[in-house]
């Protein structure tokens, strides 16, 4: 009898043992799967988010060259008409993050600085030159050096990067969705989200 027992003992305390170690071995595989599935998400998304901004300007150039002391000059001028397409992105491929396993977070550890791109479009009217001071490749460079920095004047009083972080932050709002789903949580500049983003802790 006492055989019996012990071996019904030994049988029950495997049984146990095998089962513990069979959800042990799903549970680890679930977190891998889902930090599998939180590590593709943040790759699909690790494109430029970009805002787009159209700006035209039109302005006159001059520039006078002395000869002969300030009575004779040599004079050219041109009337420049621009049109600029300016872009507003952030590279989320530059994105850093950690992914914890063990407590199911994802920490978000810094997000990249935006980019300003500016492509103009210059063209050039009503263009006169003496011979003594004709336009040259330096007279160009600063004319759109001119242009460039006007528009980056105009970006600063415009909505483009509120646009952009507008976009950057549905995409943090995208991360948050996954991690909740899934019983991770989401930590951003050392803060726990209990809620989608806001923009405030973009802009700080």
């Amino acid at each position: 009898m006492k055989r019996i027992l012990a071996g019904f003992a030994i049988c029950l305390v495997l049984v146990l043992l095998y089962r513990s170690w069979e959800w042990t071995g799903k549970g680890e595989a679930e977190v891998q799967s889902e930090s599998a599935l939180i590590t593709s998400q943040i790759e699909q998304v690790s494109k430029l988010v970009v805002t787009e901004g159209h700006f035209a300007e039109v302005f006159s150039y001059a520039d006078s060259r002395e000869l002969f002391g300030p009575f004779f000059t040599a004079d050219k001028r041109a009337l420049v008409v621009v049109n600029a397409r300016a872009t507003v992105s952030y590279d989320l491929s530059a994105l850093t993050y950690r992914l914890d396993s063990i407590t199911r977070t994802l920490y978000i550890e810094e997000i990249p600085e935006p980019e300003i791109r500016i492509d103009p479009d210059i063209e050039y009217y009503d263009v006169s030159a003496d011979y003594f001071n004709p336009f040259e490749a330096e007279d160009y460079n600063r004319v759109k050096s001119k242009v460039i920095a006007s528009i980056e004047k105009k970006i600063e009083n415009s909505t483009l990067k509120s646009n952009a972080r507008n976009r950057l932050l549905s995409e943090l709002a995208e991360f948050y969705v996954l991690t909740r789903s899934l019983g991770w949580t989401l930590v951003y500049k050392d803060q726990k989200l209990e809620s989608m983003p806001s923009r405030d802790l973009l802009l700080d």
